[in-house]
């Protein structure tokens, strides 16, 4: 065993939030040390936010090319060809260089990376390998693993984890689930050309988001091909050559050549002791906290997904920089969990900020609805069947715009915009006052004038 090395701080976990909260801590003066597992940049670098839109972009070329034609390019099909392991590749080689970005920014900063498997000896001390740390600070950002729900078959079946590094792409595949991540899939495959179904038990998928996008984005879905099959959910898979067969909750079977569940994550606390040092626990497997990510252990904090805060990236920078405030800044900082904007990278993509319309209506508020369907500008020329969706939910009594929510081409980009709006209490005649920018899908948004039927 080597000499007890002693810091300020150490963060087990070198994700998003995590590295933050290092960068920042040490340049308050603090001395850091980031334990990490995996590899740098945590789930959103490696296997999540960044591979995820390099294949969306991959996987929407294709549409594209077919596009072109209605421009005056010619692009016979005979000629297009796609090979997915260049794509896998070259994705590699873009977070090969983002893990070194997030080496050379916490070196730069002076924290000291241990690479290995961390677990705590006391609420001071943390152990990986053989060697042991020491800090007045501990802080848990360790993120989120996916779950495969436990069914026969269950080891058949690939995560989002697996899916960045396939070797090769099926034919058939079958997504399990309708949160974001399969939805987003469900396209990625699609899109590259793979018969892809969707599955899910409910009566519709996204829960969470507002129905006028749920239903909008089920039937752009359609138009690409996707197959949704709600209200079913899959048993068991027994695997049969080069294939699998599905048995389905309905009594139906399916086969296929892939199965991937993105049926949810749990909080990744396994192997770190957290119990026995009486690190309190939320009935859903999340870390306890208060508003000041404070465990029930003094000197113990937590953040990001372990803490079953919203599963967003920024999510965890913001409360990164807030935990470091609190620790070695003026003690000062709060997180705002209000209207933050999000997307999901579906075909075509979804960007949402604020309350739903069914949120605003729990609340108890008097809400005017305003809603634009269209055709985007590129398709009146590419003849492609894709339609974008526009609504606004603003309270009817103070005129204040409570949600914007969109389903089109860049919807996460115009959704940044109106988020900024969102935050700052913007009303409805702000709204309108503003001049749009023509031509765009995004003048929309100041250009309903009319509520409309609730």
């Amino acid at each position: 065993m080597s000499e007890l090395q002693e810091f300020d701080l150490i963060i087990i976990g070198a994700g998003s939030g995590g590295v933050r909260l290092a960068r920042m801590s040490a340049q308050r003066g603090a001395r850091v040390a980031v334990v990490e597992a995996r590899y740098l940049g945590g789930t959103c670098v490696n296997v999540g936010c960044v591979p995820k839109k390099l294949f969306v972009y991959g996987s929407h070329v294709h549409e594209d090319l077919e596009d072109a034609a209605g421009y005056g390019w010619s692009v016979p099909s005979d000629q297009v060809s796609f090979d997915w392991p260049t794509l896998v590749a070259n994705k590699n080689t873009e977070i090969e260089r983002l893990n070194g970005i997030y080496g050379r920014m916490l070196d730069n900063a002076g924290v000291t990376v241990i690479q290995g498997t961390a677990s705590m000896v006391d609420a001071h001390t943390v152990a990986v390998g053989d060697d042991r740390y020491r800090a007045r600070h501990i802080t848990i950002a360790t993120g989120s693993w996916p779950v495969v729900p436990d069914i026969p078959g269950k080891e058949c079946i690939l995560t989002s984890n697996e899916m960045f590094y396939l070797p090769q792409l099926p034919r058939q595949a079958v997504v399990w689930g309708g949160g974001y991540i399969a939805v987003e899939f469900a396209g990625i495959l699609a899109g590259l050309g793979v018969e892809t179904t969707l599955l899910y038990r409910g009566e519709l998928f996204l829960r969470g988001f507002d129905d006028d996008v749920r239903k909008f984005t089920a039937t752009e879905m359609r138009k690409k091909g996707i197959q949704l099959r709600f209200g079913a959910t899959i048993e068991s898979v027994e695997s049969e050559g080069a294939h699998y067969n599905v048995r389905l909750s309905d009594g139906s079977t399916m086969t296929t050549g892939l199965v991937m569940a993105a049926t949810g994550r749990r909080a990744l606390t396994d192997g770190l002791g957290l119990e026995a040092l009486g690190v309190a626990m939320t009935p859903s497997g999340h870390i306890e906290v208060d508003d000041h990510f404070q465990t029930s252990v003094p000197s113990i904090t937590a953040l990001g997904d372990v803490i079953g805060t919203p599963q967003l990236t920024p999510v965890a920078l913001a409360q990164g920089m807030v935990l470091s405030r609190r620790l070695f800044g003026d003690g000062g900082g709060e997180m705002d969990y209000a209207a933050i904007p999000t997307a999901v990278f579906c075909q075509p993509n979804i960007g949402t900020v604020g309350l739903t319309e069914a949120e605003a209506r729990e609340q108890g508020q008097d809400v005017k609805i305003f809603r634009s369907e269209f055709r985007p500008m590129k398709h009146t020329l590419s003849g492609r069947d894709e339609r974008c969706l526009m609504k606004l939910v603003v309270d009817a009594d103070n005129d204040v715009v409570l949600g914007a929510h969109m389903v089109g081409p860049d919807a996460g980009e115009i959704t940044q915009g109106i988020a900024v709006a969102i935050k700052a209490g913007a009303t409805k005649a702000q709204f309108d006052a503003t001049i749009g920018i023509h031509p765009t899908s995004a003048e929309e948004f100041v250009t309903m004038r009319e509520p409309v039927a609730s």
